[in-house]
């Protein structure tokens, strides 16, 4: 049967024990992945690797990081965790697609080529479907038009090739229907009018975010390591405050906090100076290891998990699979505020954290629905 658990707020160490031949050197267990591919094509300096977490709900589907890892470990640390997250994404979404992810090591900005996106394509085609890709950080959907050329399991193409577009699009929408849900349940008002929001990370989702918590009326506050993103957010709203970086943002007199870049910036340093009482943004892994959700909850912070409240890309992107239709995708993402409200209530009976009880329905879907896989027609 595949495998069906393995839950996304584990921490960022991949476990690596049993064997796989194509490992490096020292790695022989992917963590109840189903199936970790190394990728390499030596003409086109492509070096990816390829992890399908679990296909217990359906095909695998998740997106393509290309990014300078320092290391390959690095790189496989990330998409061993990013494809967990995926699995527990799609359940709670309500989608038939189980989790994977893929990464390309490398910087996008010069070794990104024609040649090293087919080539990853044939990779992807050898899977026979196991495996869906879409756009991550790194890539966008031209990308996957260009990767499409030699693949048939690609989605988050351009709207010219019958795609959605930018995914980024959802998403935002997505994390904002979170944030109402947390602020309801924090203040009895799903509206963020007045409240002070830091949003970390003003890139593809980030800057949309802005938009929708400007529209509600809320006081905004953002940093970026990219100072275009910055001046592009301040271009249309001069009245969004900036602060310098993360640790000021941290820091900062604010009611919700929204990390929209990278993971990891919940941990034992940050949470304890965290002045907000919501957590709720885009970033995948925003738990740095397990146990920090008991620490923002024993502190009286309230997390949105983040793999529930980011899910809006995926629904977007896996819509196209069945034929694009923004409308019917956008409303399906606008169930993700009912999602994290039940999240926040079975948290609330259960007396656990909001991360446990998101893991928990999950796995009850998954374990369901993989059942009725064995009931024979």
């Amino acid at each position: 049967m595949p495998n069906v658990f393995g839950s996304p707020h584990k921490g960022t160490e991949p476990a690596i024990e049993g064997g796989n031949p194509s490992a490096p050197s020292g790695v022989s267990r992917f963590g109840g992945h189903e199936q970790v591919v190394f990728c390499q094509d030596e003409a086109s300096g492509l070096r990816a690797i390829i992890a399908i977490h679990s296909t217990a709900l359906g095909p695998s589907l998740g997106g393509t990081r290309f990014f300078p890892y320092a290391s390959e470990d690095e790189a496989l640390a990330d998409v061993l965790n990013l494809s967990r997250g995926m699995t527990y994404k799609a359940a709670l979404a309500g989608l038939d697609l189980g989790g994977g992810k893929a990464v390309i090591i490398g910087d996008p900005g010069t070794g990104k080529t024609e040649a090293l996106l087919r080539a990853y394509g044939r990779f992807i085609q050898s899977l026979n479907g196991r495996y869906y890709t879409a756009c991550d950080v790194g890539t966008c959907s031209e990308d996957m038009d260009i990767v499409a050329r030699e693949c048939a399991f690609v989605t988050g193409r351009t709207v010219a090739h019958g795609g959605a577009g930018d995914s980024s699009i959802l998403t935002a929408f997505g994390v904002f229907q979170g944030m109402r849900a947390a602020a309801e349940t924090m203040w009895g008002t799903a509206a963020l009018r007045g409240k002070r929001v830091g949003v970390e990370g003003v890139g593809k989702v980030g800057h949309r975010l802005v938009e929708h918590l400007r529209e509600d009326g809320a006081d905004v506050v953002i940093c970026d390591v990219n100072k275009a993103a910055v001046d592009r957010v301040r271009s249309l709203h001069p009245e969004v405050e900036v602060v310098a970086d993360s640790d000021a943002m941290i820091h900062a007199d604010i009611d919700v906090y929204a990390p929209c870049a990278l993971g990891g910036s919940l941990n034992d340093e940050t949470v304890p100076a965290l002045k907000a009482k919501v957590v709720c943004g885009a970033a995948n892994n925003q738990l740095a290891h397990t146990g920090v959700e008991k620490s923002l909850a024993d502190r009286g912070v309230l997390y949105a998990p983040d793999y529930v409240v980011n899910s809006g890309g995926l629904i977007q992107v896996a819509d196209e699979i069945e034929g694009s239709n923004f409308d019917r995708a956008k409303a399906r993402a606008s169930g993700i505020y009912d999602t994290t409200r039940s999240i926040f209530a079975l948290a609330a009976d259960e007396g656990v954290p909001p991360a446990v009880a998101a893991d928990r329905l999950a796995e009850r879907r998954m374990s369901e629905i993989s059942r009725l896989r064995g009931i024979l027609l």
